[in-house]
C-alpha cells in the first residue's frame, strides 16, 4: 500500500497571513485542505459531527490511547475554578470538560455546555457514566459565534478540540470575551505540532495512515478521520493563537504544551474594569 503524501506544516506567519487574506477576499472557509464558502461551511462540520457523534469518545481513547483524559484534567484544572463559579463549555461536545469543571464548581456554580451539533449534545447527555453530573449540565444548542449570553455573564469560558472547526475562529474568541466577567478566565484546549523532529514524523503516519483506516474500522467514517488531522495543520502554532488572543484583548496569555506538544493548553484573563 503507497504511503499517501503527508503536507508540511503551515508555520510561517506570513504563509497564515496570505492564506487568511485570501479567504477573506473570496469569502470563503477552509475545511481541512479543502475550501468552502464561509456560509456553508457550518453545514460541513454539522454533517461531520452527526457522523461520528455515536462513537466520537471511543475514538477519541483509542487514537490517543487514553491520553485525552489527562489533557482535559490539566486543562480545567489551569483554570483555577472556584465554588459558586459560572462556566461556559463551548464546543462542548459530549461533555467531558463540562462534567470535570462541574466537579470543581459544585451545587453552588452552573455550567453550561453549548455546541452548535445536537447529536452530539445528545450522546453525551444521555451517556450512563458521570449522570449526576450530566444532569446538571445546562444544554444549549447554539453557535460559538453568536453565543445567547448576556454580556458578562461567566466567571471562566472554555473550549476544547473544538475552536479549529469555527468559521471565524477571532469571532468566537471574541463572543467569549464577551460573555466572561472582568478577571473571568478563558481557557483553549487544541491538537497543535509535535517539538521533536523524529516524534512529529511518527505522529504524521499516525494521523494521515492510521487514523482515517480505524475511522473507517470503528466508526464507520474514514473521510471524518481524514479531515481530523488536515484541520490541525491549518491550525496556529502556539505562539501565533498566543498573539491572536492577545489581539482580542486577553491579558496574561500562557500555554503549556502537552506531550511533546501534541496538545496544547492556553489561558487567558479578560482585563478587570
Amino acid at each position: 500500500m503507497k504511503m499517501p503524501d503527508i503536507p508540511k506544516w503551515l508555520n510561517r506567519k506570513e504563509e497564515r497571513r496570505q492564506l487568511t487574506a485570501y479567504l477573506q477576499e473570496h469569502r470563503m472557509a477552509t475545511y481541512g485542505f479543502i475550501q468552502v464558502p464561509e456560509d456553508e461551511k457550518v453545514a460541513y462540520v454539522r454533517r461531520h459531527f452527526n457522523s461520528v457523534a455515536q462513537r466520537y469518545d471511543l475514538m477519541n481513547t483509542i487514537l490517543s490511547l487514553g491520553i485525552h483524559y489527562i489533557w482535559k484534567h490539566v486543562a480545567v484544572n489551569r483554570m483555577g475554578l472556584k465554588p459558586g463559579d459560572r462556566v461556559l463549555d463551548v464546543c462542548g461536545g459530549t461533555g467531558d470538560l463540562s462534567i470535570l469543571a462541574d466537579r470543581k464548581i459544585g451545587n453552588q456554580g452552573q455550567v453550561f455546555l453549548c455546541d452548535i451539533n445536537r447529536e452530539m449534545i445528545d450522546a453525551g447527555k444521555n451517556k450512563p457514566t458521570n449522570a449526576v453530573h450530566r444532569r446538571r449540565i445546562a444544554y444549549i444548542q447554539g453557535d460559538i459565534e453568536a453565543l445567547a449570553f448576556p454580556d458578562g455573564s461567566m466567571d471562566a469560558a472554555m473550549v476544547g478540540f473544538g475552536i479549529r472547526n469555527v468559521t471565524h475562529m477571532e469571532k468566537g474568541f471574541a463572543e467569549m470575551f464577551r460573555v466572561l466577567k472582568p478577571g473571568g478566565t478563558l481557557m483553549c484546549l487544541e491538537f497543535s505540532q509535535p517539538v521533536w523532529k523524529w516524534f512529529r514524523m511518527l505522529y504524521d503516519f499516525h494521523s494521515f495512515y492510521i487514523m482515517p483506516w480505524l475511522g473507517e474500522l470503528i466508526a464507520g467514517s474514514r473521510k471524518a478521520y481524514v479531515h481530523l488531522p488536515e484541520t490541525i495543520r491549518l491550525f496556529p502554532l502556539p505562539d501565533e493563537l498566543a498573539e491572536t488572543l492577545e489581539n482580542i484583548g486577553f491579558t496574561a496569555v500562557r500555554y503549556q504544551r502537552l506531550t511533546n506538544g501534541i496538545a496544547v493548553v492556553h489561558t487567558g484573563r479578560k482585563p478587570p474594569v
